[in-house]
């Protein structure tokens, strides 16, 4: 069920059909706009340079020796968007200015992301649900990589990586919620240890796989 969530998508997600679908099952969406929607793209850049924005957020970290500093701005008047009557709900337009620094080298790394959303929200709503997105990505990545060596694979042929990415996903997804019935605190249990009981116990085994809703 979609109805109530906010769906937030990479560039590639950045799609007419994908927002009208969203917006049918009653939920919100933020979608990341790059290239691929060229002409979407080029308006946004050039809203954000000719007006002021609507409202902004910003959010100052620090932590693992850096400095992160992100500045979201949303724009609400459309009118620079001449696509605007496609994208199913289309509430505003998002730029994210982030910048990162390193305390020890004072090295300094900036960058700009814009997004399309069709929530009534503020700069901090979108500020927070984008930050959201990404850690949520962050970890997925982190996990396929650290316990199924996704990134060092080496399969190229045809759709098999894909594939293959597709059915990691499940597996991880199955071993976060199985919880092992012997094991105390099965919910802290690392991944990694879940797939070699996995693998050393059938009966673990088939379990884990008739317990999948």
């Amino acid at each position: 069920m979609l109805k109530g969530c906010v769906v937030t998508i990479d560039a590639m997600g950045c799609q007419h059909d994908i927002t009208d679908c969203i917006v049918a099952k009653e939920a919100d969406y933020i979608l990341a706009v790059k290239d691929n929607q060229k002409f979407l793209h080029q308006d946004i850049q050039e809203a954000f340079e000719q007006s002021a924005p609507s409202d902004t957020h910003t959010v100052k970290e620090v932590g693992h020796g850096r400095i992160e500093t992100r500045t979201v701005s949303i724009i609400t008047n459309l009118d620079w968007v001449c696509s605007r009557k496609d994208w199913a709900s289309l509430y505003c337009i998002v730029k994210i200015f982030a910048t990162r620094e390193n305390k020890q080298t004072g090295d300094r790394q900036t960058a700009t992301r814009y997004y399309i959303g069709s929530k009534n929200a503020g700069a901090s709503w979108y500020n927070e649900s984008i930050r959201s997105h990404g850690s949520i990505e962050n970890d997925l990545h982190w996990c396929l990589d650290v316990c199924f060596r996704e990134d060092a694979s080496k399969k190229q042929k045809g759709h098999s990586a894909q594939n293959f990415s597709v059915l990691n996903k499940i597996v991880l997804n199955i071993l976060k919620h199985y919880e092992v019935p012997w094991y105390k605190s099965a919910k802290k249990m690392s991944i990694k240890r879940k797939r070699k009981i996995a693998g050393w116990e059938n009966d673990i085994l088939m379990d884990m796989l008739f317990k999948i809703n």
